[in-house]
């Protein structure tokens, strides 16, 4: 029994220390810069999580190719390319403004207004029929 509360607790502890990344860079200013452009892109797996806050493989894959593309010395929008080119303009938070993208961009105006265009004319027609009632 204590052989494998043993076990389980080595297990959890390693689990444990995976899940920290650490990343040498040679100055603050890469540190910095990490730390945005992770904030900044979105993992293809988790979608509503940026590769800096996602557990899955595919965003430590990608926190290690933006780490190591820093310190190549590549700048902020060549990595940012980088990820789009491979997984689309999804993987950007703020993506660019295209055919493709016209839809995120004007969806939720579009639907602002049609839900504020149903609701003023459902607002008429209840107020003419208490004119029409009181008539």
């Amino acid at each position: 029994m204590r052989l494998l509360l043993l076990l389980l607790l080595t297990m959890l502890g390693q689990g444990a220390l995976a899940a920290i990344d650490v990343y040498q860079f040679d100055t603050e200013e890469q540190e910095t810069r990490f730390r945005v452009l992770t904030e900044e892109l979105r993992c293809p797996k988790c979608q509503n999580q940026s590769i800096a806050d996602s557990d899955a493989g595919i965003a430590q894959d990608m926190r290690e190719r933006v780490a190591r593309m820093i310190r190549e010395g590549h700048d902020d929008q060549a990595i940012v390319d980088y990820f789009v080119d491979r997984y689309g303009d999804f993987v950007s938070y703020r993506p660019p403004v295209n055919a493709q993208t016209l839809v995120l961009w004007l969806g939720p105006a579009i639907l602002l207004l049609l839900g504020g265009g149903t609701i003023v004319i459902l607002i008429r027609r209840a107020s003419r029929r208490v004119e029409d009632d009181e008539q």
